[in-house]
């Protein structure tokens, strides 16, 4: 049902973008990639590639894998697994089926990323799987390993970077890239809340361990 409703909204802002916005959207739209490509030089085309590798498909899946069965087999439990999977598979489904009935162009500009479907700019693929992916890893950490809290946000630096890299290219528009940031994000809430809602099992241990010190202790007293 969430999914559903998310899907709805991805396709009303695109209507709108793309109809009856445009004409307000597209001046400013347009010259917001212009900016981005009279900054170009040589050394930031290369940091843009990694940028790009980063929210590559391929790349993110393989990340997804990784971390969910590390995480699985450590926790052993399917809940990690079950999370990516489904996170992995709400963006697809996403971007499949707005790609489809949405057609809008590239930017104006030179575009450093050879290969790309000339009218699928709506919505960003590559911001919407660095969200879903490292977005998701560093909840994941929150929730598994409360330690590693303080440095979660690294992760979270992954789709900035993402989303800057896509601007910079001329792969996507502004409103192509905070589209993809407001409904992953919107996606990974929703998944999270469902699977990752329960205390982490260490947690538990923890707490289970407390009360029975305490039980303990009070039957001690209590003698």
């Amino acid at each position: 049902m969430a999914w559903t409703i998310i899907l709805a909204v991805v396709l009303g802002v695109g209507w709108l973008i793309t109809h009856a916005l445009a004409s307000s959207v597209d001046p400013w739209d347009n010259d917001t990639s212009r900016w981005f490509a009279g900054e170009r030089t040589g050394d930031l085309n290369e940091v843009a590639d990694v940028g790009t590798f980063l929210g590559e498909t391929p790349v993110g899946m393989a990340v997804a894998a990784v971390v969910a069965a590390a995480a699985s087999l450590w926790q052993r439990s399917v809940r990690p697994a079950a999370y990516f999977a489904l996170l992995v598979a709400g963006i697809g489904g996403f971007y499949w089926v707005t790609t489809t009935l949405i057609s809008r162009q590239r930017p104006p500009v030179r575009i450093l990323d050879p290969g790309l479907v000339p009218d699928h700019s709506f919505p960003s693929g590559h911001v919407a799987t660095a969200i879903a992916v490292y977005g998701g890893t560093a909840l994941l950490c929150w929730w598994l390993a409360p330690r590693t809290r303080p440095w979660v946000w690294v992760l979270v630096l992954v789709p900035v970077f993402v989303a800057l890299a896509r601007l910079y290219q001329g792969a996507h528009h502004v409103t192509d890239v905070l589209t993809s940031v407001c409904y992953t994000t919107a996606w990974l809430a929703v998944v999270a809340t469902t699977l990752l809602r329960r205390a982490p099992a260490a947690a538990q241990g923890s707490s289970a361990q407390g009360s029975s010190a305490g039980s303990a202790s009070r039957a001690v007293t209590t003698g």
